[in-house]
């Protein structure tokens, strides 16, 4: 019985310690309900179940979470908005340069004509 109660108190100690500490690790803004100090209070003040509803209710764990909104390594042309807005652009750009450029052949043609 003694060895029993030995295993569920050490049980008991990692399993707290490991939900304080990942209460002081996790990122603010991935905190739901309660801010970080007050579910640190109830992981260590609640026995157990402090740390189960740290778990299940207090910690965000959905990808769609802000630290997570942006993809973590590089991601191909062709999802990133920001390269497809710069190549719209570029591409109106090269388009305003060409007319411009066709214009001063034209003016520079008409030149050359009244001259002669």
């Amino acid at each position: 019985m003694t060895r029993l109660a030995l295993i569920l108190l050490i049980a008991y100690l990692a399993f707290t310690i490991f939900a304080l500490i990942d209460v002081i690790m996790t990122i603010g803004t991935r905190v739901r309900a309660l801010p970080k100090y007050l579910w640190a209070a109830i992981v260590v003040l609640v026995p157990v179940i402090g740390a189960v509803l740290w778990f299940t209710i207090g910690k965000d764990r959905s990808s769609r979470s802000p630290a997570q909104r942006q993809p973590r390594g590089p991601i191909a042309p062709d999802d990133d908005p920001e390269f497809l807005r710069r190549l719209g652009e570029d591409k109106q750009r090269e388009e305003r340069i060409r007319q411009l450029e066709e214009r001063l052949a034209e003016l520079d043609d008409d030149q050359n004509n009244s001259k002669d």
